[in-house]
C-alpha cells in the first residue's frame, strides 16, 4: 500500500524527534567533524550538483519562472564555493550549547543561572534557493537541533544532491541520518503536515514569498520565526556625503535584486535632491533599473509616477521607488509606515541624525553609511543564517546559532532546604 503524505511526514517527524536527542548531546568536535566532512563532500560533488541544478533550471525556464526566481535557483560555481565556505565557517563558530551565564548566589545559598540549549526539531520551508539547504542544515546541526527541510518543488533535484552531501558528513561523524532530513515529496500537503505537528516539531522557519509565509503564519500550530517582506530603504540625509551616498544606494539596489535586503525605496532629503538625484538616476538607468518617483522626484529626473502601492511593494526586481522628503522626521515616518521592519539605512555625516534614525526606525537591522544588502548572517559574522526575523519575540534580525537556541534556568545547591524551620 502506498504511504500517504501524512504518514510519511509523521515518520519523518518521529525520526527527527529521536535524532534531536542524539544531536543535543553531541560534542562540539563531533558536530564540527560532520560539518567539515559535508564541506568536503560538496567539494567532491561539484559535477553532480551542477548536473542536478541544470535539471531544475531547465524545468524552471519551461515553467516560466521569473528571472529573479531563476537567479535564486542557480547553483553557480561561486555559490557552491560559498556553501562550502559557509559550512567551514560555522564549524569555527563558538558552540553555544551548554554555556551557563549569570550564575549567582541567592540568600538561601543556592546558585541560579541560565543554560543555553537547543530548540529541538526545527522545520524549515523554503523556495528556490538550494543553498538554504546547507545554511539551514549547518546551523541546526551546530546548535544541536534536528531539522526537517522542505524545499520548493522547483529545486527538488538540487536539494536532493545537496542533502546527499550532508548525509555523508553525518555518517563521517557517526551521527544519525535523521539529524537532517530533506522532504522528498513535492506534494504541498507535506507543508500542511509539517506545520501542524507540535508533538514532533518545535519551531517552523519559512523562507520564501509572501504567500508562503502568510499561509504558514495563518495555519501553523507550531511557533514560527519569520519575516514577510523585505521593503528596505536607504535615506540620503541633508548632511550626507553625496559621492558616498551614490555608491551606497547603487550597491544597495543592484548587488542582487532578488534578495530580501535589496533596497526597494530611496528617500532623499529635499535640500540635496537636486544635486544628488540626476547623477544617481543616470547610473540606475544605465544599469537598466526602472525608476518610479514622487512628483518632486519627477521634476528632477525622468521617472514613472510612483503610486501608493509602490511604497509598500517588495519588487525583488530592477525597479526602484524614489521619494523626496522634507526632513529626517518624514523619512522615519515613511519607513515606519510603509516598511517591513527588515533593514533600513541612513547616509549622513551628522552623528545626532544617525543616532535618531537608528533609535527610532523600528526595524530588525538599522544601518549607518552602509548598503542594506549587508543584512545577511554571513556578513554579520553569524556564518550562514537560517533566515531573518522581523518578530520581536525570541529572535530578531538574521537568525544564526543563538537564534536556534533558548535558555533554561539551572539551579545549583548543596543540600539547602527552603524555609527557616526546614
Amino acid at each position: 500500500m502506498t504511504e500517504s503524505v501524512l504518514d510519511y511526514m509523521t515518520r519523518l517527524g518521529r525520526a527527527a524527534r529521536e535524532a534531536s536527542r542524539v544531536i543535543a548531546r553531541a560534542s562540539t568536535a563531533q558536530k564540527n567533524r560532520a560539518l567539515l566532512a559535508a564541506a568536503s563532500a560538496l567539494d567532491s560533488a561539484r559535477a553532480e550538483l551542477t548536473e542536478a541544478n541544470a535539471k531544475d533550471l531547465a524545468a524552471g525556464r519551461e515553467n516560466g519562472l521569473e528571472p529573479a526566481m531563476l537567479d535564486r535557483l542557480a547553483l553557480t560555481p561561486a555559490r557552491i564555493d560559498a556553501m562550502i565556505e559557509g559550512l567551514r565557517q560555522v564549524a569555527t563558530l563558538p558552540d553555544p550549547i551548554g554555556a551557563i551565564r549569570d550564575l549567582s548566589y541567592r540568600p538561601s545559598g543556592i546558585q541560579v543561572g541560565k543554560m543555553r540549549v537547543p530548540l529541538g526539531v526545527v522545520g524549515i520551508i523554503y523556495e528556490s534557493r538550494p543553498n538554504v539547504t546547507i545554511d539551514a542544515a549547518s546551523l541546526c546541526l551546530k546548535s544541536g537541533n534536528a531539522t526537517i527541510l522542505r524545499g520548493g518543488s522547483e529545486a527538488i533535484h538540487s536539494n536532493r544532491a545537496v542533502a546527499a552531501c550532508i548525509q555523508r558528513g553525518l555518517a563521517a561523524a557517526d551521527l544519525p541520518a535523521a539529524v537532517v532530513q530533506v522532504v522528498e515529496t513535492t506534494d504541498r500537503a507535506a507543508v500542511g503536515a509539517l506545520i501542524t505537528m507540535p508533538e514532533f516539531v518545535d519551531v517552523i522557519v519559512p523562507r520564501g514569498g509572501k504567500g508562503l509565509i502568510e499561509r504558514v503564519s495563518r495555519d501553523a500550530r507550531v511557533p514560527v520565526i519569520k519575516h514577510l517582506d523585505g521593503i528596505c530603504h536607504v535615506y540620503v540625509d541633508a548632511l550626507a556625503e553625496l559621492a558616498k551616498a551614490q555608491k551606497i544606494a547603487f550597491n544597495a539596489k543592484t548587488y542582487r535584486y532578488g534578495i530580501c535586503g535589496a533596497m526597494e525605496t530611496l528617500l532623499v532629503h529635499q535640500s540635496v535632491a537636486a544635486d544628488f538625484l540626476p547623477a544617481m538616476a543616470a547610473q540606475f538607468t544605465e544599469k537598466g533599473v526602472e525608476l518610479r518617483g514622487c512628483e518632486r522626484t519627477r521634476e528632477l529626473i525622468a521617472a514613472n509616477p510612483a503610486t501608493e502601492d509602490d511604497w509598500a511593494t517588495e519588487y525583488l526586481a530592477a525597479i526602484l521607488s524614489i521619494r523626496i522628503v522634507d526632513d529626517l522626521d518624514q523619512a522615519i515616518e515613511h519607513i515606519n509606515h510603509y516598511g517591513s521592519h527588515h533593514t533600513d539605512s541612513i547616509v549622513t555625516e551628522h552623528q545626532g541624525h544617525a543616532r535618531r534614525f537608528m533609535a527610532e526606525v523600528d526595524s530588525s537591522s538599522v544601518m549607518l553609511n552602509t548598503p542594506t544588502c549587508f543584512a545577511d548572517g554571513f556578513e554579520y559574522g553569524l556564518g550562514a543564517e537560517i533566515g531573518i526575523s522581523t518578530d520581536k519575540l525570541h529572535a530578531r534580525g538574521p537568525v544564526g546559532l543563538e537564534g536556534l537556541t533558548c535558555e533554561k534556568y539551572v539551579v545549583v545547591g548543596d543540600g539547602q532546604l527552603r524555609g527557616q524551620n526546614a
